[in-house]
């Protein structure tokens, strides 16, 4: 089987490292847009929805190579704030990654309301165009509930204040080999995986 390259559409290196962990043991190369030279290939994510982002910025690196190329969006929908922040989640809080602006208006938005009404959802979408320009989408989500400070210090986002269903501390607490079981994203990669095992048998 020869060994095919995955280029992801992401500057974030957990997110390379997190889909390295994933698709370990596959016969497939995970690069960074940085490691082909398009580190400055930027995307405007404009779509209004996870699934409209995912697959424009998948589609704007495969015009570029002829590789499998990877892109996901994530976002953090909060019940009651009617799936707010949604696909804003990472410029929340009016500046693109700002984790903690971010974390700042989402607990200003959610102020007074109690703990059973704090319910939220996770979700990331893939989209991976094959060599072949066939587009795949997966996608992932994990429900939990929003805490009412931020706890934790291993991990990025809104993961301080997050608590997934069926456990009492964040995915900042939890760390990233629980939360590389349960989260969203593991999910979505997962579905990811069983993907890419049919495209390589194929």
């Amino acid at each position: 089987m020869k060994h095919r390259k995955l280029v992801v559409s992401t500057g974030n290196e957990h997110k390379i490292d997190e889909i390295r962990k994933i698709l370990q043991g596959l016969p497939i190369e995970v690069l960074s847009k940085k490691d082909v030279g398009l580190g400055s290939l930027d995307i405007v994510e404009d779509g209004s929805t996870l699934e409209e982002n995912s697959i424009k910025k998948a589609k704007g690196l495969a015009d570029k190579l002829d590789y499998m190329v990877l892109a996901d969006d994530s976002g953090l929908f909060v019940d009651a704030l009617n799936g707010q922040p949604g696909v804003y989640s990472s410029r929340y809080g009016g500046e693109e990654g700002n984790d903690k602006k971010n974390i700042e208006k989402l607990l200003k938005e959610l102020k007074d309301i109690p703990l059973e009404k704090r319910k939220a959802k996770f979700m990331t979408v893939m989209a991976l165009i094959t060599e072949d320009k066939e587009i795949q989408v997966v996608k992932g989500e994990c429900r939990g509930t929003i805490g009412f400070e931020p706890k934790g210090s291993n991990g990025f986002g809104y993961d301080p204040l997050f608590v997934p269903d069926g456990y009492t501390q964040t995915f900042a607490e939890l760390g990233e080999n629980i939360k590389n079981k349960i989260s969203h994203r593991a999910k979505a990669l997962e579905n990811l995986r069983e993907k890419i095992l049919q495209l390589l048998e194929e």
